[in-house]
Formats: C-alpha cells, sequence, structure tokens
C-alpha cells in the first residue's frame, strides 16, 4: 500500500492528544466516612474496573478514528503491479472541442453543452488544491494559466460554438506543452470531442510518458449534411458583357439521396440565377450556372442553398472583378515594321493598359508594372536587358518574342538557353501555310464560339526553324504544313513565354492581317493576369497577393468589411516589388471585403468558413479504441461515459485500488462507537 499525499501521515501524531487527555485527567474524589465501610470497598473496587474498561474503550475509539481521519487525507492507494503513484498536486488539463460540428445535437441537448457537463464531471473528480487548464478551439489567451477549481468552473460556462478549426494533434501539442511547465508530478489531460475525422487526426499522435490523457468522445444523433463545396468560372476571365459559365460543387453528406436541388446565385445582393442538382447519398456532384456579367468592376457573389440543421457552410461567398486592366509593354526592335498593328489592337481596347518603348531607350522602370513584354523584332539582346527580363519572368510576367529579319542568331540563342527555348537555326524560304489546328481545346480553348472549318489560314514566306530535342518542352500553338513548330508556347516559373518563328512583317507573313491575329494577342494578354483565388478562409493566415507594384507609400493598407463593421491592417510585405498582404487569422466572419489604401478600393474579397467541419464524419468509440490501440498510444484511454457521471470513474481511472473512502467510513464508525460508549455504557 502507498499513499498519493504522504506529507499527511505527520498529522498521526494528534493520536497523542486523545492519550494526553486520558492521563492527565485527574479527579478529586471527596472521603466520606462510613461506619461500616465492608460491602462499599467491594462497590468502590467494582466501579473502578468497570470505568477504567470503559475509559480504555473511548480511547482507543478516539485514536482509531483520528488515525483513519489522517489516512484519509493521505489517500492510501494499493498499486497495480503494473504502475506506480504519483505525489503532490495534480495538473489537470481539459479540451472541449467548441467546432461547428459540436452544434448536433442527442437526447441530452447540444453536443457542446454535454461536453461542458462533463468537463464538469472531471473537475469534480479532483480536489481544490490541483490547478486546471482550460482550452479550446480558440487558443485565447486566456486559456494559457492555469485557474483554480471555482475559477474553472465558471469559465466552462463562458464556451461558446467557435469557426475556429484545428486538428487534434496541434490542440494537444500547444496543451501538453502547457501542462509541462507546471512541474507538476501528476499531470492529466482530457480531450472531449465528437472525434470527426476530418480533425481528429489520431495517426499523428504520439505517447508523452509525463501526461496521462483520455478521450471522452460524445456522439450525436443525425450527422447528415449538405453543402457548398466549392465554384470556379470557365473561363479565367470576366468581363462586363460576356457571359460567364460558373461550376459548383456540393456535396451530399447525408444517407439520402437529393432530386432536384436548388442553388442560386446572387450577385450584387440581387438573385440572378439559379440551378437545380442531384446528388446521390454520400457522393458529391457539380452543376452549373450561366449568367450574363452585367457590371462593370468589383463584383460581390454568393452561391447557397438550403439544408438543416447545419447551415454555416450552405452559403458561399466570391468576389470577381470584370473591369481589365492588362499592362502590356511592347518593344520594338531598329527596323520593326508591325508596330501598327500591335499598338492600334491595343490602344483602342480599355482591356490595355498600353506602353511603347523603342530597342534604343528601354525604359525598365516600366518592367515592374506590366503583365505582358512584346519584344518585336528586337536585333540584339544587351546584357542589361536580359538581366531585366530575367527578373521579369522570375516575379511571373509574360514574354512574347517576335525574331527580327535581320536576326542575330548567336544572341537571340544565347537569351532563349537559360529558359529552355529551342535554339533557332538558319532561315527557310519555302512559302507555307499554318496548318489547322483544334480551335476549341488547348490554347484557344473558350476563344470562338463558332469555328469555320473552312477557315483560310495565314501565309508564312519565310521562317527561322526551330532545333527541337527529345527534351523540349515547348508546346506548339500553330504549326506550318511541313510540321515545324512556328509558334510555341513554353512555362519557365511561373511565367509563359511565346515564340514566333518568324518576323510579323508582311514581308515574312500576312498574320498580322489576318482574322487569327486579334484573338492569338488576346488570348496571350489574358493568360498574363495573375489569377486571384475567388474567395479565402476565415480562421486563417491568407496570403492575399495585390496586382499592384510597390509604391514605398507610408500609409497603411486596410483590410475592410464592405459594411464598415470589421477594420483592420495587416501584416504588409514586398515580395519582388509587388505588394503581399497576411490577414494574421485576424478575419473571423464571412462575407465580403475590401483591400483599401487612401479610401481606393485596390481588391474585392470573400471569406467563408472552413469546410473540414462540413464532413460530418465521426469514429465510432469501438473505432477510436481500436485506433488508439493500433498506434499503440500507452499513454491514452478512452472513457464512453453513456448517461452515468463520470467523476467517479475519472477517480479511480489509474487501475490502483484506492482505499480513502473506506478510511472515511471507518472515521465515522469509530465515531459513532465512542459515542455509543460513552452514552450507553454506564
Amino acid at each position: 500500500m502507498s499513499f498519493v499525499y504522504p506529507a499527511f501521515l505527520y498529522s498521526l501524531f494528534a493520536v497523542l492528544i486523545p492519550i494526553v487527555i486520558h492521563l492527565f485527567n485527574f479527579r478529586k474524589y471527596k472521603t466520606v466516612y462510613f461506619t461500616n465501610v465492608k460491602f462499599l470497598k467491594e462497590l468502590k473496587q467494582e466501579s473502578q474496573s468497570k470505568s477504567r474498561l470503559k475509559e480504555l474503550l473511548i480511547l482507543l475509539s478516539r485514536i482509531l478514528a483520528i488515525t483513519c481521519l489522517v489516512l484519509a487525507f493521505a489517500q492510501p492507494v494499493i498499486l497495480d503491479k503494473n504502475t506506480t503513484v504519483k505525489v503532490g498536486q495534480k495538473a489537470v488539463g481539459i479540451y472541449i472541442d467548441n467546432s461547428f460540428s459540436m452544434e448536433g445535437i442527442n437526447k441530452n441537448g447540444s453536443l457542446l453543452n454535454n461536453a461542458k457537463k462533463r468537463a464538469l464531471e472531471v473537475v469534480n473528480a479532483f480536489g481544490s488544491a490541483d490547478k486546471f487548464q482550460l482550452l479550446t478551439n480558440d487558443f485565447e489567451g486566456k486559456h494559457q494559466r492555469f485557474l483554480s477549481k471555482e475559477e474553472i468552473i465558471e469559465s466552462l460556462n463562458e464556451v461558446k460554438i467557435s469557426a475556429s478549426v484545428k486538428p487534434l494533434s496541434l490542440v494537444l501539442k500547444r496543451q501538453n506543452d502547457f501542462l509541462r511547465s507546471s512541474k507538476a508530478t501528476d499531470i492529466r489531460q482530457f480531450i472531449i470531442s465528437d472525434v470527426q475525422r476530418s480533425t481528429f487526426d489520431v495517426d499523428n499522435l504520439v505517447n508523452d510518458t509525463s501526461i496521462s490523457s483520455t478521450f471522452i468522445p460524445l456522439f450525436a444523433n443525425d450527422n447528415n449534411n449538405i453543402y457548398v463545396d466549392s465554384c470556379w468560372f470557365d473561363s479565367p476571365v470576366q468581363q462586363k458583357g460576356m457571359i460567364q459559365k460558373l461550376n459548383i460543387r456540393i456535396w451530399n453528406k447525408s444517407e439520402k439521396n437529393i432530386e432536384s436541388g436548388s442553388v442560386k446565385l446572387f450577385i450584387n445582393q440581387k438573385q440572378t440565377a439559379m440551378a437545380s442538382y442531384n446528388a446521390e447519398a454520400g457522393s458529391k456532384t457539380e452543376t452549373k450556372i450561366t449568367f450574363a456579367c452585367k457590371e462593370e468592376g468589383f463584383n460581390f457573389c454568393s452561391v447557397k442553398i438550403d439544408d438543416y440543421p447545419v447551415t454555416f457552410d450552405d452559403e458561399l461567398y466570391f468576389t470577381f472583378n470584370s473591369k481589365l486592366n492588362i499592362k502590356t509593354l511592347l518593344i520594338n526592335g531598329k527596323q520593326a515594321q508591325n508596330s501598327s498593328f500591335f499598338k492600334t489592337l491595343m490602344e483602342s481596347d480599355s482591356i490595355f493598359s498600353f506602353k511603347e518603348s523603342t530597342e534604343q531607350a528601354i525604359d525598365f522602370a516600366l518592367f515592374k508594372n506590366s503583365n505582358l513584354i512584346i519584344l518585336n523584332e528586337l536585333e540584339n539582346f544587351s546584357s542589361g536587358l536580359i538581366s531585366e527580363l530575367n527578373k521579369f519572368v522570375d516575379n511571373g510576367g509574360h514574354i512574347v518574342i517576335v525574331p527580327s529579319s535581320k536576326i542575330d542568331l548567336n544572341a537571340y540563342n544565347l537569351f532563349f538557353k537559360p529558359f529552355g527555348i529551342p535554339a533557332l537555326s538558319g532561315l527557310d524560304t519555302s512559302k507555307l501555310k499554318l496548318e489547322k489546328t483544334d480551335f476549341k481545346q488547348g490554347f484557344y480553348e473558350g476563344v470562338f464560339d463558332k469555328v469555320d472549318e473552312r477557315i483560310d489560314l495565314p501565309v508564312v514566306q519565310k521562317h527561322y526553324t526551330f532545333n527541337l530535342s527529345s527534351r523540349n518542352t515547348m508546346q506548339p500553338i500553330l504549326k506550318l504544313q511541313n510540321g515545324e513548330t512556328w509558334l510555341g508556347e513554353l512555362t519557365f516559373k511561373n511565367s509563359r513565354i511565346y515564340v514566333f518563328s518568324s518576323a510579323l512583317n508582311t514581308s515574312f507573313t500576312n498574320f498580322c492581317k489576318h482574322a487569327l491575329f486579334v484573338p492569338t494577342l488576346y488570348k496571350m494578354a489574358i493568360n498574363s493576369l495573375k489569377q486571384l483565388p475567388l474567395y479565402y478562409y476565415t480562421q486563417n493566415n491568407s496570403a492575399i497577393q495585390l496586382n499592384v507594384a510597390n509604391d514605398k507609400d507610408e500609409e497603411a493598407i486596410h483590410i475592410m468589411e464592405t459594411n464598415n463593421k470589421f477594420d483592420v491592417i495587416p501584416e504588409t510585405k514586398i515580395v519582388n516589388n509587388q505588394i503581399s498582404l497576411f490577414t494574421q487569422n485576424q478575419i473571423t466572419d464571412p462575407g465580403f471585403y475590401a483591400v483599401t489604401h487612401k479610401n481606393t478600393k485596390l481588391l474585392a474579397l470573400a471569406f467563408n468558413y472552413n469546410r473540414l467541419e462540413s464532413d460530418l464524419s465521426f469514429y465510432t468509440a469501438n473505432e477510436l479504441e481500436k485506433k488508439v490501440q493500433d498506434d499503440h498510444l500507452t499513454t491514452f484511454k478512452t472513457l464512453v461515459a453513456g448517461e452515468k457521471q463520470i467523476t467517479s470513474e475519472i477517480q479511480d481511472i489509474s487501475g490502483n485500488i484506492k482505499l480513502w473512502k473506506l478510511f472515511i467510513i471507518l472515521t465515522l464508525l469509530f465515531v459513532a462507537i465512542e459515542i455509543a460508549l460513552i452514552k450507553l455504557l454506564k
């Protein structure tokens, strides 16, 4: 037998008190004389022997009562052969899962209320001298301190449902680090959760021999949910007046099939369109909504379905900008004869922000603000130009290369080599037409509503030949009739490089005068736009890239809710002369926001709750126990309470036989014997 609190054994010296009282309880007797004392002496002797026996029995009962009381406070235990007793003050950590899935219902009410009730039962299993820590998914600063028994009971009432989602491994790492700082010899941890598979990553848990951990799983009656998972456009460009096709993915995480469900599209607070969907039980489905983009600029949109009782994921917010601004820089060579074609096209269309420069006087400052650079018939490449172009490509810029009619092959091939562009060889003067291509797929996908099969393709009078090898990564966009690539596309890092194999002046080809010229240049320009996400997630450190250059303005950039109820200054970093914003988990509510600078909207944003909680798939009690066993998590136990309280089970969870209750009973018994001796024994 061992003791949890052996220091209380010093209190056994208290048994001296009744002994001292017994030994020094002197009584003064008055002498009375009688004529015949023979019979009185016999009576006196008999009374004294009975009185001494009574006093000894009372003394013994008092000693035993005090001894049992002291032993009860020392908490004697009969140890299990495989465990050791831990003495001293306990540090108790309680994690309550307060994510959205804890809104589930069972016959005792919501799972969160059940969790708080179980947490209270855990607290009652420990003494007032022990210290407690409460942790939720919110990771609040106030939970990073120890609480008294009274304080944690009060804190349990403050726990509410939260949008925060944390994997179990991250939660336990945070709690374990804090609990170990207590220096307590007996550390207990209790995890109260609905054991949702998407966040309960048991495989990532590790044993910590200094902490005894107990799972307390809770189970809801109904685990059905239907939710909007994601959405995306068919086209990378959304422009006023264009017909848009929006794809929507919906998950049916229920046991019933959905037939003719409806999904609604809202744009700028107005219902714009609606579509229907069918979804089999436990599967995902995709539907499409077609609508006309009627407003220029930032559009604030959402798609919505109706589902009950889990509603946080029924609406998905997103934004897009229908006002395009493609920043294009045209650099003309000395002998360039086709610059007017590019200039006429781009200056006449509002979607282009067009700048022009010459080979002799290149303004490198324009590079950082450009999406697309057209190198039009340059004869040579200076080292400075090559260096700036390398930086431009590294930052995600796109390039179109049109070789000169008087090309310096060595200079071109030297420039091509770092990007993996095939080298050019001598001039081929064979007159060839372009080969027919598939205008419905690949580069031209989405460009033409209707393709004329009898289209007369451009003619090429002269062209240079690409030296293609087996390692070639350049993809042909347009080919000549002899199979050679005339226009190729190559992806380098996050950039695209387009290369023609001939000059575009009239002595080489009639391409610039052909109907194919405009859609080809449009597609190159559109591809140069950096595609921003339609939406982000709350409770996350989202990285937001602004398509604006750093102007070194000291006035802060803000992220504001569209109704002006929320305003935050995000962390700002300048990467490759571009501005990136980091939300640092500061945005907690779903809805519409805007990036503003000097009261000017730079970007529209939409935030949604994370969909991790939407998959209402949970471990059963048997699955959880098997998982713990299979992963050899020897420091973890599972406690399935059912309808009964768990206070006593927690007290006995170590497997040792605790005797303090027995000694309390014995204490009361010996006190009762003492009273009986005093009252009944005459």
